[in-house]
């Protein structure tokens, strides 16, 4: 994987606990990792600041977090520190020391993070063990709120209807899910003032069942004091509210049974969704199959020494199918003068199998003796 590597981990670590019947208790832990050419210990304490906001936890002492150096062997001496909130040590961060990195086989610099979220729950974590982990917790922690003077969201926009559909329905919340399967944000590659007024249009909170609209919401909610600084949105997702019918007309034929009167505005705002939606799946359509393909490394085995070695990889090359790609060869000393011929290709799962290949191969009798696979992995 191309640097920097960024890894993270909740689970559920085990500790010795003599207070209890087996011995042993479960605590929540977050745990992350920053690895790259140099050790990165200001982006792993950014991140813990990061994560200090979004659990609303300001940073100061007594009744807020803060950070004081430590002396653990885990890390490299001077580049550790503990973290505290509201007095009590919670976790520590720092960079590891070279023998710990050693010790994984690893080369370059790393820092980590690892946090006790059990005060952040308001429960422990054996409560949920044979139930699913929420993905919102409902449980409130006692640590004190962002300041009131901070700007509070805006009131929610009264028209709940998009290009997508009307966020109210189930219907609409489920094309904005599907929408956003492969998406960060409603448009483009940063937030926008397009995915603000979307979040307003959702009357509330999305359910479990929609899981991208729901990584969508969580992620938008934590720039609520960032909205009015954010890019303006170059298209509009979000309908204007459509006036209340006439109160004096009791036509049965002019009642809109979706509250709008104004079948132009109507008709525009369908032709959009339409439009959306078809751009959307001609998107998805062109989107190739995934295939998979395997690298095989085949030791192919002559006679004896007197065998035309360069004849033999002549003709295994001559085993032509489809979704078969022969790389590159080199022969290699058996004993007794007899080399090996050792030569790698690429193949389509679905279309060639080991089997075949060794089949094929061993019909040059006049050369070939046997056919090993040498190494075999996906791609």
């Amino acid at each position: 994987m191309p640097l920097p590597l960024k890894l993270f981990e909740i689970s559920d670590v085990v500790l010795k606990d003599e207070s209890k019947d087996v011995g042993a208790r479960n605590s929540r832990r977050f745990c992350a990792i920053y690895y790259n050419k140099t050790p990165g210990f200001e982006v792993i304490h950014g991140l813990l600041d990061r994560t200090m906001q979004l659990l609303e936890v300001k940073a100061a002492r007594g009744e807020g977090y803060h950070i004081q150096a430590a002396d653990d062997s885990t890390f490299f001496p001077g580049r550790c520190a503990e973290i505290f909130v509201r007095g009590t040590s919670v976790g520590r961060l720092g960079v590891l020391h070279p023998d710990v990195i050693g010790r994984f086989e690893l080369t370059m610099p790393c820092s980590a993070l690892e946090m006790d979220l059990e005060p952040f729950l308001g429960h422990t974590a054996e409560i949920l063990l044979t139930h699913d982990v929420p993905m919102q917790e409902t449980f409130k922690h006692p640590f004190p709120a962002l300041s009131q003077s901070q700007p509070a969201l805006p009131s929610r926009l009264p028209s709940t209807k998009t290009v997508l559909g009307d966020l109210s329905s189930h219907a609409g919340l489920k094309a904005l899910n599907d929408f956003l399967a492969d998406r960060s944000y409603i448009e483009g590659f940063t937030v926008s003032q397009a995915d603000a007024a979307v979040f307003d249009a959702i009357p509330s909170p999305p359910s479990q069942a929609f899981c991208h609209l729901r990584r969508w919401y969580s992620h938008i909610k934590s720039f609520h004091t960032e909205r009015a600084r954010l890019p303006s949105a170059r298209s509009q997702f979000v309908l204007p509210p459509t006036p209340p019918a006439s109160p004096n007309n009791n036509s049965e034929d002019d009642i809109d049974l979706f509250g709008s009167d104004d079948d132009e505005e109507s008709s525009e705002a369908a032709r959009i969704r339409e439009q959306r939606l078809s751009e959307y799946a001609a998107k998805k359509s062109k989107k190739p199959a995934l295939v998979a393909k395997s690298s095989i490394l085949l030791d192919v085995k002559p006679w004896d020494d007197e065998t035309d070695m360069a004849k033999m990889e002549e003709c295994v090359r001559s085993v032509a199918m489809e979704g078969l790609l022969w790389g590159q060869s080199k022969l290699v000393p058996v004993g007794y003068g007899i080399k090996k011929l050792q030569i790698g290709c690429v193949v389509e799962d679905d279309k060639v199998g080991t089997d075949l290949l060794e089949e094929a191969i061993t019909g040059f009798e006049e050369y070939v003796q046997s056919v090993d696979v040498a190494a075999f992995n996906k791609i």
